[in-house]
């Protein structure tokens, strides 16, 4: 604990940590290079045709996490170049446009990049068909339904994950409305294996519903773990 206290009362150790060799001159150096390279970065991203994250796909997301090295560097290694690191954006724009033009050319490269849509969500309960979608963030996707008010699986008619990571929804018509899994955390939380009053319920895995008078386990994924189902409609 004293070599602790002693190390940071140590005057070279806070210059070390927050300074080093850090001069005036290299300090505008660092804030040229940073201008230069986030210019690039917004360049490149104004050349792909994208208006904002939202828009960009698994594809996108990883050329852009590959450029953050060739961008980062040279804002504060002096001993890298801009001219190597604008190469290596050039080259990834290149690519980039091949590859998006083949996408669009051949259905078969697009679906090898780009994936496909899952569908989710079908006549109010979860797909089991796509293997994909059972891997889903659950608290992630209930949120983002949360976010389009909805308040049970019930009320969605059919659901997909875009290629985009978006979430299309289609819901039913207010009369059509069925029992369903409820998402918000309240009712959800209160779920069960244990059910002693006959009603309405919801299995947690697969939103299966059913009116059950006991326990048991779900007809359609074998699931085991209930929730009261809910029924009202979609406030908009």
């Amino acid at each position: 604990m004293s070599n602790i206290l002693t190390l940071l009362n140590h005057e070279k150790f806070f210059s070390d940590v927050f300074l080093y060799d850090l001069d005036f001159s290299y300090a505008i150096e660092i804030i040229f290079r940073t201008t230069v390279m986030f210019s690039i970065i917004l360049i490149f991203l104004r050349l792909t045709g994208k208006k904002g994250i939202r828009q960009l796909s698994i594809f996108e997301v990883a050329i852009i996490i590959a450029l953050g090295s060739a961008a980062g560097d040279p804002m504060i290694d002096q001993e890298m170049a801009i001219i190597p690191s604008l190469i290596a954006f050039i080259s990834t724009l290149i690519l980039y446009r091949s590859i998006t033009y083949f996408a669009a050319k051949y259905s078969k490269v697009e679906s090898l990049i780009e994936g496909q849509p899952i569908y989710v969500i079908e006549d109010g309960k979860f797909s089991l068909n796509v293997k994909e979608a059972q891997t889903l963030g659950k608290d992630e996707f209930f949120a983002e339904m949360r976010e389009s008010n909805i308040s049970h699986v019930g009320q969605v008619k059919t659901a997909i994950l875009e290629t985009n990571g978006k979430l299309s929804i289609f819901y039913f018509e207010q009369d059509q409305v069925k029992y369903g899994l409820p998402i918000l955390p309240k009712e959800y939380n209160k779920k069960t294996i244990d059910i002693t009053v006959p009603n309405h319920y919801a299995c947690t895995t697969c939103g299966e519903t059913a009116y059950l008078h006991y326990s048991t386990s779900c007809s359609r994924c074998q699931g085991v773990e209930w929730v009261l189902a809910a029924k009202d409609c979609r406030v908009t």
